[in-house]
């Protein structure tokens, strides 16, 4: 049996796969897969995702040459999301931010600041 026939797809046919850093554990952004982009992942070894604004396949780093190398797929317990740990060639965001995850909330929870995360946070999150 092969990975993706023990994935739970939503009903749109994605899952969220959430891409970690495989030496330190920073992650850096969460994406969503369909079948196709499960695959061709497998078959490369270099991350694709679903657009859901395009509606289209793509892979991480097809423009900018910021390419995530897989190391490693995990899937969770209820089969619905998955992990994937990898090297990452170059920032991670499309704002040349090394994670996605570079806001932060204030302490009352009212404001959003531009923060850079050390690991250390990030793993966290």
């Amino acid at each position: 049996m092969s990975l993706i026939d023990n994935i739970k797809f939503d009903n749109n046919g994605l899952i969220p796969a959430i891409i970690q850093d495989y030496k330190d554990n920073t992650i850096l952004m969460v994406a969503f897969m369909n079948k196709e982009a499960v695959q061709k992942t497998l078959d490369t070894g270099l991350t694709h995702f679903w657009s859901r604004s395009r509606q289209k396949l793509w892979q991480k780093g097809e423009t900018s040459g910021n390419i995530q190398k897989v190391k490693d797929i995990f899937i969770d317990c209820d089969t619905d999301t998955l992990l994937i740990k990898v090297e990452q060639t170059g920032p991670a965001c499309h704002t040349n931010k090394r994670s996605c995850f570079y806001r932060r909330f204030n302490e009352k929870m009212d404001e959003i600041k531009d923060t850079e995360l050390s690991s250390d946070i990030l793993k966290k999150v």
